[in-house]
């Protein structure tokens, strides 16, 4: 796949800097099956475009509050730390305590080098302290997190830490993104990221998907730094995609051969949705998943044959990006392409806190 086929222009002020009103007021652009045809509707008419009995299946990641910031404890210079995955739990000796610690990667940014044992007190409510300790071979900082006062690491990244917000929102997070840049039923802390389609669901709305006889399930991956990074080579083939943390677990799986009995249809929440289930096919059973966990690096590009997933809702996604080729390979990248043409004429709003677009699967 050519990266240059994955291109558009949109203006600049259609990239929403803030949620829309309440979730449910977005819009949304629904793909027919007949080429060339769009509906326009609200995220609130989605249970009636869907088929009654689908199986709708959601990421349930919850996304850490991954900023820290705070200064060095020797100089007062100021530093950024972007926590990217957690490696490992442990400890650490401070003044004849041994406190609970936690090993992260992360990014670090700073007026002037961070060197190894540098410690960062962390601004917040609470004590936090990140220490250095060294370098990966991917260039991401080794780093110890632990509280003085001996809180869990956890609750004091949760007080002092802030909305991970993504690189084009240029703006700082407030209050409202605690609760706006998380679905509501977030549960398994590890993302950096939000899986934004699923930041359109409300109850309400899964609760009128139960009573058009659609049933619920879960997975889980933990959307990383990589689903920022830019494609750079002229061939996605070339391109390192990145891992990620995945799980579906055994009652999804059970579910999706539920719905598979009964010829119902299996309805991804998000670009991320689908790259769990995809990557949990099982190969002996069309359409079916096994329940797995582990890493994936799944990358899905016009050619790929999908196994389970039968229609999508997800948000717009960036030029040259390895989500718009995903959703380029799930309805045709020429339908997609044209369906965004049509989004910018009618003023759509894009990327994370934008509106959103249902698809079905190509056949």
């Amino acid at each position: 796949m050519r990266r240059d086929l994955l291109t558009y222009e949109l203006p600049p002020e259609l990239i929403a800097a803030h949620p829309s009103a309440d979730r449910e007021s977005a819009r949304l652009l629904v793909v027919d099956d007949e080429p060339g045809r769009l509906e326009h509707a609200f995220i609130r008419d989605l249970p009636d475009r869907l088929p009654e009995g689908a199986l709708v299946v959601v990421n349930d990641t919850r996304v850490l509050p991954a900023r820290l910031l705070g200064r060095k404890t020797t100089s007062g210079g100021k530093v950024e730390i972007f926590l990217v995955r957690k490696v490992a739990e442990t400890h650490v000796d401070r003044s004849g305590q041994r406190l609970p610690a936690e090993r992260w990667r992360a990014l670090g940014r700073s007026s002037k080098p961070l060197r190894e044992g540098a410690e960062i007190t962390i601004d917040g409510p609470v004590s936090l302290v990140a220490r250095i300790e060294g370098k990966d071979p991917e260039g991401l900082f080794d780093v110890v997190l632990f509280s003085p006062e001996g809180r869990s690491v956890p609750d004091a990244v949760e007080a002092a830490g802030h909305v991970p917000l993504p690189p084009y929102i240029r703006r700082d997070d407030d209050a409202t993104d605690r609760a706006r840049y998380q679905t509501v039923y977030a549960r398994e802390p590890g993302a950096v990221a939000a899986p934004t389609a699923g930041l359109h669901l409300t109850e309400t709305l899964i609760e009128r998907f139960s009573a058009r006889g659609m049933e619920l399930a879960r997975v889980t991956l933990h959307v990383g730094l990589g689903t920022f990074q830019p494609v750079t080579v002229s061939d996605l083939d070339d391109h390192p995609m990145h891992a990620e943390a995945y799980r579906v677990p055994p009652e999804t799986a059970e579910a999706v051969a539920r719905a598979r009995l009964k010829g119902r249809e299996i309805v991804a929440i998000g670009t991320t949705s689908v790259r769990a289930l995809e990557s949990a096919a099982d190969p002996e059973r069309e359409g079916h998943v096994v329940a797995r966990e582990g890493e994936t690096r799944l990358l899905i590009q016009p050619g790929y044959r999908f196994r389970v997933v039968d229609r999508l809702l997800t948000n717009f996604h960036l030029p040259e990006s390895t989500l718009l080729a995903l959703v380029g390979a799930f309805a045709g990248l020429p339908r997609v392409l044209e369906s965004y043409r049509v989004a910018i004429e009618e003023r759509y709003r894009f990327y994370s806190y934008g509106d959103a677009m249902l698809l079905r699967r190509q056949r």
